[in-house]
């Protein structure tokens, strides 16, 4: 069934389809810093449509796309029940970059072709580039499990690191306060928490081994190992097929290794599980 091509919770109230009738918000989501917008509501039906010359340049975007999702030759009627694109993983980055202005102004020029939701700074403010409905482009190429289209189900977040050094204490509890909203309102599962590197372990090294993921698990976001119950796996553990189960694209099996070993051994990230690593790797297997 044919479905309006949507652009956040409001966004996809501005306009409807051809000869529809139009549905049009009384503003559009703005960027915020440190706070969250109330869930939208949508608002009256009218039968004006809006004067595309007092648009913006993304509003006229937004038109673009919904009318390109249109088959003129084909006729048109308007069903009232639908979604819009809703997050079901989050991705934490860190931003290899030097500054918060840097990467805003990363994501805002043409030719970088790379975006995020959220950008947190060291001293904990939260920026929101864009709407939790959108699809962002910060995952990249990736797998996780059997999805290949990262960017369509998930929500991105970049911290401002380096990637060399430990994050504030500022930025994590800033980003707890966003992934606590996030989880809430969206029904993220906790094992939905997870890094560029999980998804991307032949590229990706972020948000790095200084990453505090045991903090965030104690907190409900993200898995964790039992520390004080590790066994030896059984002799016919497969240590392959439980990189597999976790989520790890294994086609590059040592960047597998290496990925899950930065995340949850952190002291040695040599592309070998040794028995240690496998008693952490079958701990979180049996979670699963």
């Amino acid at each position: 069934m044919f479905k309006p091509v949507s652009v956040g919770i409001l966004l996809c109230s501005l306009l409807s389809l051809a000869s529809c009738k139009s549905k049009v918000p009384s503003s559009l989501p703005k960027p915020f810093v440190a706070s969250f917008a109330p869930a939208a509501v949508l608002v009256e039906k009218v039968e004006a449509k809006p004067d595309t010359n007092l648009l913006t340049p993304e509003e006229r975007k937004i038109i673009f796309l919904q009318k390109s999702g249109s088959h003129p030759y084909w006729r048109q009627e308007e069903a009232i029940h639908y979604d819009v694109r809703k997050p079901n993983f989050v991705i934490i980055h860190h931003t290899a970059q030097d500054s918060i202005g840097q990467t805003i102004k990363t994501f805002q020029i043409p030719r970088t072709k790379v975006s995020s939701h959220y950008v947190i700074g060291r001293n904990g403010e939260i920026i929101q580039m864009l709407n939790d409905y959108v699809r962002s482009w910060h995952a990249g190429v990736a797998k996780w499990g059997s999805i290949v289209d990262m960017n369509s189900c998930s929500i991105g977040i970049e911290l401002d690191n380096n990637g060399r050094e430990p994050f504030s204490d500022a930025q994590i509890n800033s980003l707890i306060t966003v992934l606590d909203t996030l989880k809430s309102r969206y029904l993220i599962p906790t094992n939905n928490f997870i890094g560029h590197a999980d998804i991307a372990p032949a590229r990706k090294n972020d948000p790095s081994v200084f990453f505090p993921w045991r903090k965030l698990a104690e907190s409900g976001f993200g898995i964790w190992y039992d520390e004080g119950q590790l066994v030896a796996p059984p002799d016919n553990f497969n240590a392959v097929d439980a990189l597999k189960i976790i989520g790890y694209d294994t086609s590059n099996l040592k960047a597998a290794i290496v990925a899950f070993k930065r995340k949850f051994v952190v002291r040695d990230t040599t592309p070998e599980l040794t028995i240690y690593d496998k008693s952490v790797l079958y701990n979180i297997y049996k979670k699963y």
